[in-house]
């Protein structure tokens, strides 16, 4: 869906519009200017009690799957309609399909991970925005799997405020989602954090972090009124990602197992990035079917984590029949596909999950080491949740490579 050089994001229903209106030159640099001066006036929040956090580690196979699950779209269950699928998928089709995709992809990846990426529950139609959450999370919760949380556009549009639903996603079981990262307390959203993930058992690695999870909130809606569509990662929130970046990288390059750089990170959040739109089809692997649905201003996030130099990739959704990744500036942007029932899609192009898997190096004395690897493969919701686009994303010792093919027991 390609949309105008000039134009402003209209929301109707659970459809992304863009219309064209004329944008004068004045406009333009009094929004840079207001957005430079608010933007960074970030608030004081009481946080609520964080749990203590449950230790993720790579597996004695050397391996450590995350399962990203975009745009669920949830409401009320039973009662709630699909949107966009075939005619003869129409009867009986509804929230509960989204549920038995959920714990299908769990039975068949059994990840150590699963990470929400935003438009979890779709407010406008839920009755009640925590029964909803309850049950976008239950499949995971049931499985005993860690998972972790970011919120998208719609979450919030319900029966609780973006604060409240956060409030309640932290206070539900196995999760490891987190208000904001403790003793942070002036930062824009609601769920910017960072998990850490630790080094195989019996390994020299064992007590350190060698793979790094970022969460951030890309917020909902522009809260400048100069500036129209989508909120943006804010200056707060890239401040707080640049020194949680410099100290786990410090922690990696000192002792014990002293390495020479960062490791690998990670960043998962909901609204894609400006750079998004660089990409065509001779430089992404997947489909690209809709516009880029970023803010209409760029806050300059990309820059700050390739100034970093330890994110190697980025998740989003949002963009619901959007399922590519592309590499810009030696860091892969990616989206996970659509996955949720009632959101919006497209007739006969199934629901997917992206699955990612950082495998380990092995030392020169045959225990695991640093990560070695990060591969991506999709999975569809069709009979046989057929795998597809395997490719690397990142590798330790050469640049990351494409292969657009489907793939057998999502091996890349």
């Amino acid at each position: 869906m390609a949309r105008p050089s000039s134009s402003i994001f209209v929301h109707t229903k659970k459809r992304k519009l863009w219309v064209s209106i004329p944008f004068q030159g004045f406009v333009v640099a009094f929004a840079v200017l207001w957005f430079c001066f608010v933007a960074s006036a970030a608030p004081v929040r009481q946080y609520p009690p964080q749990k203590p956090p449950l230790k993720l580690r790579f597996g004695r196979n050397g391996e450590f799957k995350i399962l990203q699950v975009a745009d669920m779209h949830y409401a009320d269950g039973k009662t709630t309609p699909c949107e966009d699928v075939l005619p003869s998928q129409v009867q009986g089709c509804s929230d509960l399909n989204t549920t038995a995709f959920i714990r299908r992809m769990i039975e068949a990846e059994k990840p150590d991970l699963i990470v929400f990426t935003g438009d979890n529950i779709y407010g406008f139609d839920s009755k009640d925005s925590a029964r909803s959450m309850d049950a976008v999370f239950a499949p995971a919760i049931a499985a005993r799997i860690p998972w972790a949380a970011v919120l998208g556009n719609h979450d919030q549009e319900g029966t609780l405020s973006r604060e409240g639903v956060m409030k309640h996603i932290v206070g539900l079981n196995h999760t490891l989602s987190q208000f904001n990262t403790a003793g942070v307390h002036a930062i824009d959203g609601f769920g910017n954090y960072n998990l850490q993930v630790g080094g195989a058992e019996g390994s020299g690695f064992v007590n350190k972090s060698i793979l790094n999870l970022y969460f951030l909130d890309s917020g909902d809606y522009s809260t400048v009124p100069a500036i129209p569509g989508y909120g943006w990662i804010k200056p707060s929130q890239q401040l707080w990602f640049q020194r949680t970046s410099a100290k786990l990288r410090r922690a990696y390059m000192s002792p014990p197992m002293a390495q020479k750089s960062s490791a690998p990170g990670l960043a998962y959040f909901h609204i894609p990035l400006p750079e998004v739109a660089s990409f065509d089809s001779s430089n992404f692997t997947g489909v690209k079917q809709e516009g880029i649905g970023s803010a209409s201003v760029n806050s300059g996030f990309f820059t700050t984590l390739v100034e970093a130099g330890d994110v190697k990739a980025v998740f989003t959704g949002h963009d619901h029949i959007n399922d590519f990744c592309g590499q810009l500036t030696g860091i892969q942007l990616c989206y996970g596909g659509g996955f949720g029932y009632h959101a919006y899609g497209k007739a006969g192009w199934s629901r997917r999950a992206r699955v990612v898997l950082a495998s380990l190096e092995k030392t020169e004395g045959g225990s695991w080491g640093a990560v070695k690897s990060i591969k991506t493969w999709k999975r569809l919701d069709d009979q046989h949740l057929t795998a597809i686009d395997g490719e690397v994303l990142w590798s330790k010792h050469s640049a990351g490579t494409r292969r657009k093919k489907h793939i057998n027991n999502g091996a890349a």
